[in-house]
């Protein structure tokens, strides 16, 4: 039997030392290689694909991430849920470094990412208006709470190009505009899975402020990279929390958002 998951999870290695019948799989797509293998197991009774979205060496950096052959190998396997956690920035002084933002919107600034799968004949135009699934959302929410975690219910992702940090202009324009989590790979994941009706929830790990908040020193990677593990066994625990809580049946609106989306249809 082919190998089959129905939820996905955009994270590395660390999460296969929790499952006792890992196989990894390597899935064929009309859109080139993925970022790695696909590795899937079983937590609790649910079938789950892991796959490091950076490369097994973070090989990828963000712009160049094969975003759209990464979705379609999930889609493939069957996945109808995917979590997506990062690494993020924040842009107001009250989303501090350790903390969790479940995102509820996001703003695109990215350059030239190939961002759909339908680039005709049939035209399709799917509603991004809520990029995030909300029963996703509400049982991170709740299940972040319930680890005492400090999770932030909502919050607005600006997505940069990279690979570079914001100048400081850029990051105080970002501020002032009232979002809260600059990161550099939500986009075009979101939209590919909307256009896949796979349902998709980021979980932003604040790893530092950006550059234009509060006067603080620029950003480094080794900083980044500090943070980041120190919070990744929390951010592992969650997950795996998250996962068995997730309905098996869908009734959001992830699950029918290619109807009345085709032109001529």
């Amino acid at each position: 039997m082919a190998a089959r998951a129905e939820i996905g999870v955009f994270g590395g290695s660390g999460f296969y030392s929790f499952l006792t019948d890992a196989t990894e799989h390597a899935v064929t797509t009309p859109y080139g290689d993925t970022s790695a293998p696909i590795v899937i197991g079983t937590i609790g009774d649910r079938r789950v694909a892991f796959m490091p979205r950076h490369g097994l060496k973070h090989e990828y950096p963000p712009h160049k991430l094969p975003a759209r052959a990464n979705l379609w190998a999930m889609h493939e396997l069957g996945v109808t849920r995917l979590l997506a956690p990062t690494a993020a920035g924040s842009l107001q002084p009250h989303v501090k470094r350790g903390d969790f933002v479940v995102c509820d919107q996001l703003v695109d600034l990215t350059s030239g990412r190939p961002s759909t799968f339908y680039d005709g004949p049939e035209t399709t135009h799917i509603s991004l208006a809520d990029p995030y699934c909300p029963e996703m959302r509400a049982v991170a929410i709740d299940t972040a709470r319930g680890q005492g975690i400090s999770v932030h219910e909502t919050g607005t992702v600006v997505v940069i190009e990279g690979p570079r940090f914001s100048t400081r202009a850029e990051s105080r324009w970002y501020s002032e505009a009232g979002w809260h989590v600059i990161n550099m790979t939500q986009y075009p994941e979101a939209a590919l899975a909307r256009e896949l009706q796979i349902c998709y929830c980021n979980i932003s790990l604040i790893t530092d402020y950006d550059v234009g908040v509060a006067g603080l020193p620029p950003v480094t990677v080794p900083e980044v990279i500090a943070v980041f593990n120190d919070n990744n066994a929390r951010l592992r625990d969650l997950l795996l929390a998250i996962i068995p809580l997730l309905p098996v049946e869908r009734a959001c609106p992830c699950a029918t958002a290619l109807d009345g989306a085709r032109v001529g249809h």
